[in-house]
């Protein structure tokens, strides 16, 4: 099973990216096989020397991350269908935790934002027609 863990996955793991299906199963293997603790350990220790690919560069700096803007725009439905396909199938479908993470939080604060609204709304037009409430006894 450690065997079908690419390095790539492998360094996602470190960088704690992966789904979380694929973190459970990584760390259940490192639990099982002393090879393929050894194996990550190897791969870290690369890393730390300063060995690093091309690959593990952009996978560390999340190049193909959209802008959190554009993740903002995405769940306005402003972007181009191509654009937010490619948006959709980055947190659905390669599962990025960080890109995710950011939908969830600006859904949130999008939410937030709805309750405060109205409830300014509701302010306003109180204050602006209490002169013309008459009172009624």
């Amino acid at each position: 099973m450690s065997k079908s863990f690419t390095n790539a996955q492998l360094e996602a793991y470190l960088d704690e990216s992966l789904p979380d299906e694929q973190m459970t199963a990584v760390e259940a293997a490192l639990r099982d096989d002393p090879e393929f603790t050894e194996r990550l350990s190897s791969l870290l220790g690369r890393r730390d020397a300063g060995v690093h690919s091309v690959g593990a560069i952009w996978r560390r700096h999340r190049l193909s991350c959209p802008t959190r803007e554009h993740l903002g725009s995405f769940l306005l439905e402003v972007l181009s269908a191509e654009q937010a396909e490619y948006v959709r199938f980055h947190v659905e479908v390669i599962g990025c935790r960080y890109c995710s993470a950011s939908v969830e939080d600006l859904r949130q604060q999008h939410a937030a934002t709805d309750l405060d609204d109205s409830h300014t709304r509701r302010e306003k037009y109180f204050q602006t027609s209490a002169g013309y409430l008459s009172e009624q006894d």
